[in-house]
Parts: C-alpha cells; structure tokens; sequence
C-alpha cells in the first residue's frame, strides 16, 4: 500500500483554492479543498490509477481529475507525492518548469 504525502507546493495550491472560494463561502471552500484531499485516498491502494501527465509523458508522473482541477503527483516506490493541485485551464507545463522538481528523466 502506498503512502501519500503533499509537497508544500500543493498544499499551498489547496490554500488558494480555499481562499478563492471563502470569497462566496466558507463552507464550501473548506468542504470542497476537504473533496480534494479525500479524493487521493484512490491512490493509497492503486497509485496508478491517474493518467501519466500528457505534457510529460513519463509513467511515475499521473494525474487524477477532481471536478476541473487535476491533482498531479509523481510515484515513487511505495509513496505518492502530490506535486500540484492546479485547475485545469491553467499551464502546467509553464509552473512545474519553475518548480526544483527533476522532471526531465
């Protein structure tokens, strides 16, 4: 069984989302960020499940889809990073190119 762990990245992904949505409501921004994390639980069991990242192409590189946001993490051994919570209008390969991450294997 697999163990998720959130990079600091994404979870301040998760903090601008809630942020973004508290402007209408509290409760649903709180209620919707706790839907995306319990959404990962997935992969606790079947890590490759997601898709592997088309601008990537790389099969430890997956996303999962979360109601227009995509939920991308990187599969290592036993344990799933999730990198990036981004919506999915949003450039990904433009932000994780900022990002420390070695994506180019």
């Amino acid at each position: 069984m697999a163990q998720i762990r959130w990079s600091l990245t994404a979870s301040t992904d998760l903090q601008e989302i809630e942020d973004f949505i508290t402007r209408d409501s509290v409760f649903h921004a709180v209620t919707f960020v706790d839907c995306i994390v319990e959404s990962t639980a997935t992969l606790l069991k079947t890590p490759h499940i997601g898709r592997v990242v088309p601008e990537f192409n790389r099969q430890d590189l997956r996303e999962v889809i979360f109601r227009g946001y995509r939920i991308v993490y990187l599969v290592q051994n036993n344990e799933v990073l999730i990198l990036r919570v981004v919506h999915g209008a949003r450039n990904l390969r433009g932000l994780i190119q900022r990002e420390p991450w070695d994506l180019d294997n």
